[in-house]
């Protein structure tokens, strides 16, 4: 796998404070780095800090953020971005990634809300990300967020609005492989068709994840299932078409067993062992 433009190798998973016990005497060798949300981790000590310090000195970990707001009218929080900027350097954290979405306007709310796909927006996005950047002094990423109703104002498709937005930013993605085809469900596009558009080299990392069908026409991303099928085959389809890059399990709710997280892990693991010797379609074609 080429590190050329990647934080981090291999294959990864969600560390998570209620496993932590468990994987501490688990074998995860299977695992390469992992992820946390510095929300759930910045300032925590006592023996909780130790025990992650103990993962943190073993494993490359990116941080996947829950509460930047990216797209909120509210003003950006520079002190909540100062703060995680002090915790990725206290823990040499490889990237940090988050939502393109937002959760808060004069308060937090309870979910992941859409921004309206319209070029006025991509400029308000992109100006927030830059900033953010600034103020870290180093790249960040934007994932592909589900969404199950579009925004009110759109004037683009929403893979045209992602691009816009990174283009703008001049950031990074972290492509979320679940996240697409959730959407392709609910909103009824071609899922492949859709990865094919995202930019080869501002890929960072990948999520895959587990979901909750809650009609044959609406998916809700949970993370608190295994990883499906069709999920798994778009991963096959991203690799073939970009090339092998990080992937990370994600688990959030219903964790099992940390032998059942790793069986997935593994397979990630067998997934890009049969890619890495494939030239990508996407440079196979140029």
């Amino acid at each position: 796998m080429t590190t050329q433009h990647y934080p981090v190798t291999g294959a990864g998973l969600g560390l998570r404070r209620e496993k932590l016990d468990e994987m501490l005497t688990s074998d995860l060798s299977a695992v390469d780095f992992m992820e946390v949300a510095p929300e759930n981790w910045i300032n925590v000590g006592g023996t909780f800090g130790k025990k992650f310090r103990q993962f943190t000195e073993k494993y490359d970990f990116v941080s996947h953020g829950l509460s930047l707001s990216i797209g909120s009218p509210a003003p950006l929080d520079e002190n909540f971005v100062k703060d995680v900027g002090k915790f990725l350097k206290t823990h040499d954290i490889k990237h940090y990634s988050e939502h393109l979405t937002y959760c808060s306007d004069d308060g937090h709310l309870y979910d992941l809300l859409p921004i309206p796909f319209s070029e006025e927006a991509v400029h308000y996005v992109a100006e927030r990300i830059r900033r953010v950047q600034d103020i870290l002094q180093q790249e960040i990423s934007m994932e592909n967020a589900s969404y199950y109703t579009p925004a009110p104002g759109k004037e683009m498709e929403e893979i045209e609005f992602i691009n816009a937005v990174l283009d703008e930013a001049d950031c990074g993605l972290l492509l979320d492989v679940n996240n697409i085809y959730v959407n392709s469900v609910n909103h009824q596009y071609d899922p492949i068709e859709y990865l094919k558009k995202l930019p080869a080299a501002r890929i960072r990392y990948a999520h895959i994840a587990g979901h909750y069908n809650e009609d044959k026409d609406l998916i809700v991303d949970t993370h608190g299932a295994d990883v499906i099928d069709p999920v798994w085959d778009i991963l096959h389809k991203a690799y073939e078409h970009f090339g092998l890059f990080p992937t990370l399990l994600e688990r959030d709710f219903n964790i099992p067993a940390i032998p059942e997280l790793l069986g997935e892990v593994e397979q990630i693991v067998s997934i890009q062992k049969q890619w890495q010797h494939i030239t990508p379609k996407k440079l196979a074609n140029r």
